[in-house]
Parts: C-alpha cells; structure tokens; sequence
C-alpha cells in the first residue's frame, strides 16, 4: 500500500502541529497537557480530529470486548503521544498494534519529552504485513503520483 501526495501532506501538516506546541510549551511536561494544547491548536487551524479515536477489535467477525483507544485520529492516521527521555520498543509495538488493529496504514509516534520534537511516522504494508518507518531518504517510494 503506498500513499497519494495528499495523504502525505497530512502527515506534514500532523507533525507541523505537534512541533507548534513544542515550541510553545517545551519539553517534559505529562503527556495529558501536550494532548489538549495539540486538541487546541488543532481547531484553532479549522483542523477536525478525533480525540481518544476508539478502536474496535474483531475475531472472525465477532466483536471483541477489548478495546483500545488511540490519543488522536486525523484524516486517516492514529497518532500516539509520549513524554518520555527516549522512546522505546513498546511505545513502538503500540502505535503499529494499533494501526493493525485499526486497519488503517499511516501512524505517528510523537515524543514531546526530548529536546526537539521527536516523531516517527510509519506507514503499514498490510499486503506484506510489514511497517515501514518513513524517513527524509525513504518516503518519497511510498508515494504515488
């Protein structure tokens, strides 16, 4: 599965977002005020997104009654907050959980606890059940024209 343009653009302007309220509030602070300022600022730009995105779960068509929530849904992406020293492993294996489980094909994986803004986007390659984290050299083959 690669992606149009456009939907790459809207991890741009996802990512653009997130990096607004870093800059605004820094780093470090709990995970909670980075997700109502991005909220926030999201509306203030006329952007709809989804917040605490309830993802469902099946098994042979049947309903699970587990249920996971996703910090926020925009145009298509699951987008999951940090605010940690450093990402790890398990931060990781939830975003692309929960791409599967949503099937859906692109995530973000925010960390507000560094520095700088860290981000990483993903895309899912359901067709080969493999996830592909998209970098400055590798995104431009992901896109279709």
């Amino acid at each position: 599965m690669k992606m149009t343009k456009q939907e790459y653009m809207d991890i741009y302007e996802a990512v653009g977002v997130a990096m607004d309220v870093h800059k605004i509030l820094g780093r470090g602070l709990a995970e909670q005020i980075y997700q109502e300022a991005y909220a926030i600022e999201m509306r203030l730009r006329g952007l709809d997104i989804e917040r605490e995105k309830q993802l469902k779960l099946y098994y042979r068509d049947i309903l699970l009654e587990k249920t996971f929530y996703a910090d926020f849904y925009y145009k298509g992406i699951v987008m999951e907050f940090k605010s940690v020293d450093e990402l790890c492993s398990e931060h990781r294996a939830q975003l692309l959980n929960y791409l599967r489980i949503a099937k859906k094909d692109r995530g973000i994986l925010f960390n507000f606890g560094e520095a700088n803004l860290h981000t990483e986007r993903y895309l899912f390659l359901s067709a080969e059940d493999r996830f592909v984290l998209l970098t400055h050299d590798n995104y431009r083959r992901y896109i279709t024209d």
